[in-house]
């Protein structure tokens, strides 16, 4: 395969991996380490690599976006950060020594537990009571919603900071903004409501993915070549997702597609794992 093919098959494909991924709002990393490994039989370190860039400059422009608004709490995002960076950082330094296979299998698991996520029903009840840790921490808050400023509660601070170690450790081994598990904590474990922690997670996923993108800076994995076309079409992509999102009453479809999509790319990378063949 020659380098302008591959440029341009990378360049089209993270194109639509920003674009499902901003309408999902699990990021585009579950496209583009299948499409890499699987579809252009790129090492799965460097595959990782290239991921984990695009991660951070997604995250930047949406980040900015969301600060504006108001809708994300920068209190609660800048303390868990603690905990994902540490995590991030141990994942990055496993995934140089665990084999690539396992790797796969790991990712494809992660796949189908996010393809559950994105189709479960997000609970539109706001919390008010607040836990005396949070209360200490000043961490309740308030977001505009609809012309109106609603105010919320934060629980059960230490639960969230330890999943919130489990997200970071599982971003950094396998290169994806893990988004998802970083909801979960928020949402469930935290009651924080559902609009402040996707808009604050995706605060955190470029910090987190910066940690894990040292080590594999270091290892070499960063490959330009490979980055670049990644970076420009995941932020084309995510582009074009936003404003389709602004204009689109319902996104039920568009988590039923994201599931069906990411849950063939799974049973993909776990058949390919055990069989030792990325």
């Amino acid at each position: 395969m020659s380098v302008i093919i591959f440029t341009v098959i990378l360049l089209t494909g993270s194109y639509f991996a920003g674009l499902l991924g901003s309408l999902t709002g699990l990021g585009g990393g579950f496209i583009i380490i299948p499409l890499l490994t699987l579809v252009l039989h790129v090492d799965i370190h460097y595959a990782i690599g290239a991921s984990i860039v695009s991660v951070i400059a997604t995250s930047s422009g949406a980040a900015a976006a969301y600060v504006k608004e108001g809708l994300t709490n920068i209190r609660i995002g800048m303390f868990l950060e603690i905990a994902t960076t540490i995590g991030a950082f141990a994942g990055a330094l496993l995934a140089i020594y665990i084999p690539a296979q396992y790797i796969a299998i790991l990712f494809g698991l992660i796949l189908v537990f996010s393809a559950i996520l994105s189709l479960r029903e997000k609970s539109m009840q706001i919390s008010l009571q607040e836990s005396p840790l949070a209360e200490k921490m000043k961490l309740k808050g308030s977001y505009p919603d609809q012309g109106k400023l609603i105010e919320y509660g934060v629980t059960n601070v230490s639960g969230g900071f330890f999943m919130m170690i489990f997200a970071g450790l599982i971003s950094g081994l396998l290169g994806i903004g893990s988004g998802a598990l970083k909801v979960v904590a928020m949402d469930n474990i935290m009651r924080i409501p559902f609009k402040v922690s996707t808009t604050t997670s995706n605060f955190m996923i470029g910090v987190t993915a910066a940690a894990s993108a040292v080590v594999y800076i270091q290892r070499g994995y960063i490959n330009p070549g490979i980055v670049m076309p990644v970076v420009i079409g995941v932020l084309l992509g995510a582009l074009s997702g936003s404003k389709i999102l602004m204009q689109s009453t319902s996104s039920t479809w568009l988590r039923w597609l994201f599931a069906f999509i990411i849950t063939i790319i799974a049973i993909q990378m776990i058949y390919h794992g055990i069989q030792g063949s990325i």
